[in-house]
């Protein structure tokens, strides 16, 4: 295993995370895995809940990808058994549970996408099926034996709900003791999770030192706030950069977030420490989103697609005269259609809230007319061909087809 500037490298696994428990701890694993050569064992688990992974997943990876830069082993953990249950966290109401068709179909696309991160030659990919699925009704019984419904209850997500007065389902109360059985499965020496699950994370410990092992380190990182700057990133808020859009696409709405949001996503999504992001501070904003955007692309397309990408942004939107607006082709509307919404589809607009507001500013024209309204709803029919104009940068003609 490769050897690393001890202090450095804890600076790195450290960097962006809000919870290590302990750092002390941690740093012993590090010099006992180091001295006798063998590099730990760091989980991470994903249930595949939808098809694709976007950059919040990606926050997770890049912890992963970094554990394995300094010689370690990642088990990339995919949750077919808890994804049948449903994870709970944040949740006021009882999760829908996938079916195990929909669950298969989600996995294997995670198993296409999670290598334009992480380094295949020290990466495992685990079903947790493979263990939760062989227990029998009496080894449920004494795993759920190791913990009290007292501890269980404790979860914050669950203390809401109680307080208002809305139901949870039994089957919800098992899921932190699977994800929990899943490290004493994997011999887990360190699990990484976003800080939402930190009360999962924990309980892993705990089961791990009531099985005779040593306790996991929990590290824990923030959620990746999305395009929008204010809710966490997620798909069915449109506010994401998937793994899977190509390069234009995610270069242009790295471009879109504001400077608060890129200083974030620097510190989240990249290999570089504070004190050099800090540094890039004192240059001009715009240099620093424009290096963003091409690291994110470099990261899904290579250097090459990075570099192309910025400088089909520049050309397509540095000159801001409507003679030279791209034409970009669209479909036509089934009847009219929320302009706010045709706005996130052409990546015109981080998200559908983003886009109301930018109506309702006047940031929005449409054949040199402002739209004031942010409800405002438009049909585009066959051969049409319409000037859209969002802020001072964002221009194209759409052309239906």
């Amino acid at each position: 295993m490769p050897s690393s500037a001890p202090s450095l490298a804890l600076d790195l696994l450290l960097k962006g995370t809000v919870t290590c428990h302990t750092k002390e701890a941690l740093a012993a694993k590090l010099a006992k895995s180091e001295a006798g050569g063998r590099p730990l064992r760091v989980k991470a688990g994903f249930d595949p809940t939808a098809p694709d992974l976007h950059l919040g997943h990606g926050v997770l990876l890049r912890k992963m990808a970094q554990f394995q830069q300094l010689g370690h082993t990642v088990i990339f953990l995919i949750g077919d058994f808890t994804g049948l249950i449903g994870d709970p966290t944040g949740k006021k109401a009882t999760r829908p549970p996938l079916t195990p068709e929909e669950v298969l179909a989600n996995a294997e696309t995670y198993k296409q996408q999670v290598f334009k991160v992480l380094d295949p030659d020290r990466t495992e990919v685990r079903f947790n099926s493979e263990w939760c699925g062989e227990l029998k009704g009496a080894d449920w019984i004494r795993l759920a034996a190791k913990f009290t419904v007292a501890q269980l209850l404790e979860r914050n997500d669950f203390q809401k709900r109680m307080e208002a007065g809305h139901p949870i389902s039994f089957h919800e109360l098992l899921y932190p003791l699977v994800q929990a059985y899943d490290s004493v499965a994997l011999q887990a020496d360190v699990e990484l999770g976003g800080n939402d699950q930190l009360f999962n994370l924990m309980r892993g410990r705990d089961l791990q030192e009531a099985s005779a092992q040593p306790a996991q380190i929990v590290l824990t990182v923030p959620l990746l706030l999305g395009l929008d700057g204010v809710e966490k990133m997620s798909k069915s808020l449109g506010n994401y950069i998937g793994f899977t859009e190509d390069a234009d696409t995610q270069f242009g709405k790295a471009m879109s977030v504001s400077d608060a949001t890129m200083w974030d996503w620097w510190l989240l999504l990249t290999d570089r420490l504070p004190a050099e992001i800090e540094a890039m501070k004192a240059g001009h904003p715009m240099d620093a989103k424009k290096a963003l955007a091409r690291e994110i692309v470099r990261q899904f397309h290579g250097e090459a697609e990075g570099e192309g990408a910025q400088e089909r942004w520049i050309r397509r939107f540095s000159e801001r005269k409507a003679d030279d607006a791209p034409d970009v082709e669209v479909e036509p509307t089934d009847g009219e259609a929320m302009l706010a919404k045709l706005l996130v589809e052409r990546g015109m607009a981080p998200s559908r809230k983003e886009a109301e507001r930018l109506i309702g500013q006047g940031a929005v024209s449409l054949d040199g007319e402002k739209v004031l309204d942010p409800s405002f709803r438009l049909a585009l029919k066959a051969s049409m061909k319409l000037l859209v104009k969002v802020g001072k940068l964002k221009l194209e003609r759409w052309v239906v087809r």
